[in-house]
């Protein structure tokens, strides 16, 4: 593979405070120190406000950036389950969600960096401009709580589909994820990743196919649950995408990313065995490579 002229700028996100009552999906204390965005579950499909709160003050004494991860309200599917949902509910669905996150966030001093949906809710939006333009609108009712109030709160979306085209029209600055989810496993989710701009979000943790796609191997009788993934396997994974700008696809195929990227987030799931230990080699990882590129 040719070496690009320079290595991505990478962060590190992951999904987090996803408890409810006694119950716990990942080990946010250790995982909170392997990463630089924190998406934080905001009560619909997982958390309450006490998970909240607790999560807010492990991401400021480990300097992470916070955003809020709100939902359908489907505590019994963890918000992957579709909903009919009319555009003024789920405005007032995502407000009332954004709202409690940021009550910690003031709390502790912190700022709210961006906005991303999870499960279902974030297809039914990438589909919908009347549901895509009410939940990126409900970042600019919280523009106040910005690190920049000028700048805003930004929204992560699927690049290519109304999340984008509402992000623009509205102002909203906007993080591509070039993903789709899905609630069902037997489906593939197509991965536009030839056609990518400026920036991506990657799945350290999942395969994709020799077509670009996205695998979801979860069991819908339990979609919390993620495969393992070797170790070596994902290390080499991790270098190939930002060393060479290539996905590696369950066959060992190299796929290109778009040309035009320079950043991408990847992002490592609570709920993978051995997600710790994933964490940390994809933060050593990026680490390692955003120093040697002059970009730390």
């Amino acid at each position: 593979m040719s070496v690009p002229s320079r290595p991505l700028r990478a962060t590190v996100n992951c999904d987090m405070g996803e408890v409810m009552l006694i119950y716990r999906l990942g080990d946010d204390e250790s995982l909170i120190k392997t990463i630089h965005l924190a998406n934080i579950a905001c009560g619909f499909h997982a958390s309450d406000f006490s998970v909240m709160n607790k999560t807010v003050v492990l991401a400021k004494t480990n300097n992470v950036l916070v955003g809020a991860h709100p939902s359908l309200p489907d505590l019994q599917g963890f918000g992957r389950r579709e909903m009919a949902v009319e555009p003024d509910e789920l405005a007032s669905c995502y407000i009332y969600q954004v709202g409690a996150l940021v009550g910690f966030l003031k709390r502790h001093g912190l700022p709210l960096n961006h906005i991303k949906p999870h499960g279902a809710v974030y297809g039914q939006t990438a589909r919908s401009i009347d549901l895509a333009r009410v939940v990126v609108g409900v970042a600019k009712v919280f523009n106040g709580s910005a690190a920049r109030p000028d700048a805003g709160v930004a929204f992560m979306g699927l690049a290519g589909t109304t999340h984008q085209q509402a992000a623009e029209e509205l102002g909203v600055p906007f993080i591509a994820d070039n993903t789709l989810p899905c609630p069902f496993p037997s489906l593939h989710i197509v991965l536009n990743i030839t056609d990518c701009t400026n920036g991506i979000e990657w799945f350290a943790d999942l395969d994709y196919s020799d077509e670009g796609k996205l695998l979801i191997t979860k069991d819908y009788r339990d979609p919390r649950k993620h495969d393992s993934v070797p170790i070596g396997v994902l290390q080499q994974r991790v270098k190939n995408l930002l060393d060479f700008h290539v996905v590696t696809t369950v066959s060992g195929k190299p796929l290109p990313i778009g040309p035009n990227v320079s950043e991408v987030s990847i992002c490592c799931h609570s709920d993978t065995p051995g997600a710790v230990e994933i964490a940390r080699l994809v933060k050593a990882c990026v680490d390692q490579s955003n120093k040697e590129a002059g970009y730390v």
